[in-house]
């Protein structure tokens, strides 16, 4: 089974998503794709995790209101239905409401590496619904149900083999399994990520 990967510039506007997934839906062989967030996205997350620590509210909010802007401008051009439309807009807004929620708890590195895990999240739920639209029968598996580290922040490859096959099943008839780069979780389960290009 192939694996493709795609950095944030591939996925980084409706057209180029678009272009993402007529791309590896064109030869028919059944892959895995792991898509990284829309080019822009993490950075901004960074800045929402900065206000929150220097305990921003309002700074974190407004971030965060341009953001939902943005992706709900992607997710016009994205979709051509308006149940796919209806359906995306509600995840993020969803993720969009969850970012907000972090500013009525402490803030600490733990929720900081929450918030910056959401663009991988954002990314391949749009891919996904992409591809659905377009007919091709696709997946999202979690990144978060089987990629995992270890003490020392190397894959815990034992953890992830024995996980990952619980996701892919070549007998499913599943054409694509569309997955999240970056995120993961660490020894304690919490979430986590592999640093920059991991």
């Amino acid at each position: 089974m192939k694996v493709l990967k795609f950095g944030g510039t591939s996925v980084g506007s409706p057209q180029r998503m678009k272009d993402v997934c007529r791309l590896v839906s064109e030869d028919g062989e059944q892959k895995v794709v792991v898509l990284s967030a829309m080019s822009g996205t993490t950075n901004t997350l960074i800045e929402i995790t900065k206000c929150y620590h220097a305990g921003d509210r309002a700074g974190a909010f407004a971030i965060i209101e341009r953001m939902r802007d943005m992706y709900s401008l992607h997710i016009s051009n994205l979709y051509s239905t308006t149940a796919y439309k209806q359906n995306v807009q509600k995840y993020i807004d969803d993720r969009f409401d969850f970012l907000k929620s972090f500013a009525e708890q402490p803030f600490t590195l733990v929720e900081e590496k929450e918030i910056i895990a959401q663009g991988e999240l954002l990314s391949t739920f749009m891919a996904t619904c992409c591809l659905s639209e377009a007919g091709y029968r696709a997946a999202l598996i979690p990144a978060l149900d089987f990629m995992k580290i270890d003490e020392n922040g190397e894959p815990d490859m034992e953890f992830i083999c024995n996980n990952i096959v619980k996701h892919i099943d070549p007998e499913s008839g599943i054409q694509i399994f569309v997955t999240q780069g970056f995120i993961c979780r660490n020894a304690e389960g919490l979430i986590d990520n592999l640093q920059r290009g991991g």
